[in-house]
């Protein structure tokens, strides 16, 4: 008796010490590559259509800017990096701009317009013709709780972060805002240990990245939405006679035959109120035919109907 009581004990004594040890360590719950937040945020944008069906346009980021009060480290290169990678997969073109250089090349374009700086060897606006569309943002809030919970030996101690972003889609050719929202995300991690070991708290840079992607994924399904619901649009890019090349090609998923209407566009237009500029002013000068694709970017149009085109005119499918 005495023996399988010694023998019992040890194995009491062992378990216990396999718990210990197994506490050392915290387990953790959350990951923010297969559950972006506790909302399933990321199957809800994949039903939206994050597998994005419509042309495979050139979006240029500008690096988010960092507004909360505290100054987080890091959010406003996070938010930029994400929003790249979730752009990238729902099949956009992804290009990360600055601020300052934007600023820079606006202004260049209006003073070659008004003839006060020659135009030289290259136009300003070239560089523009490579993008559709710009997304801007800040981040405006940011938050870290803890939440904790003893239960006998047992120990679980639960971390949420919350982030505000503000974010909107520009169309560069008309310069009109398509979409101008505030979002949130939320991201839980949960930490569990005994006996007091293993529910340390620490830095987590996945807890941030989490709360931005829950965000941003939110962001990116409003602006598909948008992109979804509008017609196809490009850029001349050469005329020669008849014949007009467009930025379109096969990643446009135009067929052979599509019409295309073709705008210059013109003086911006500036709210009275606010002096800030909220698009631009377009003319319709003519449409042209679709005949066939050289390649994935460029196409081969003919012209049905207008004169007087020329490179960075846009062009969009008719109705």
């Amino acid at each position: 008796m005495k023996k399988n009581n010694i023998k019992t004990g040890f194995s009491c004594i062992a378990i216990i010490a396999i718990f210990i040890m197994a506490g050392c360590e915290a387990t953790m719950t959350g990951r923010v590559k297969e559950d972006v937040s506790v909302t399933d945020q990321t199957k809800k944008l994949e039903k939206e259509g994050a597998r994005y069906a419509g042309p495979e346009y050139t979006i240029g980021i500008i690096k988010f800017k960092n507004k909360t009060p505290s100054r987080v480290l890091g959010l406003g290169e996070s938010a930029t990096d994400i929003l790249v990678t979730l752009l990238k997969s729902a099949g956009l073109e992804p290009i990360s701009l600055t601020e300052d250089a934007m600023k820079e090349q606006e202004e260049l374009i209006k003073l070659q317009q008004t003839g006060a700086v020659k135009t030289g060897q290259k136009k300003a606006d070239e560089g523009f013709v490579d993008l559709d569309f710009r997304v801007s943002g800040s981040i405006t809030a940011y938050s870290e709780a803890e939440e904790g919970s003893d239960v006998l030996i047992a120990q679980s101690k639960t971390q949420v972060a919350r982030v505000q972003v503000d974010y909107a889609l520009v169309d560069i050719a008309s310069g009109k805002s398509l979409v101008a929202k505030s979002g949130m995300g939320e991201y839980k991690k949960t930490a569990g240990g005994f006996l007091g070991f293993g529910s340390k708290s620490s830095a987590d840079v996945g807890l941030r990245d989490g709360a931005m992607r829950d965000a941003l994924s939110k962001a990116m399904e409003e602006m598909i939405k948008e992109l979804n619901k509008r017609p196809f649009q490009g850029r001349i890019i050469l005329v020669e006679g008849s014949t007009v090349m467009i930025r379109a090609g096969e990643r446009s998923r135009l067929e052979p035959g599509a019409k295309l209407a073709v705008y210059r566009a013109g003086q911006d237009l500036v709210d009275p109120e606010t002096k800030r500029v909220i698009g631009k002013r377009e003319k319709q000068i003519g449409e042209i035919m679709l005949t066939g694709h050289q390649g994935e970017r460029v196409s081969e149009a003919k012209v049905t109907s207008g004169a007087g085109f020329q490179a960075g005119d846009v062009v969009r499918v008719v109705k």
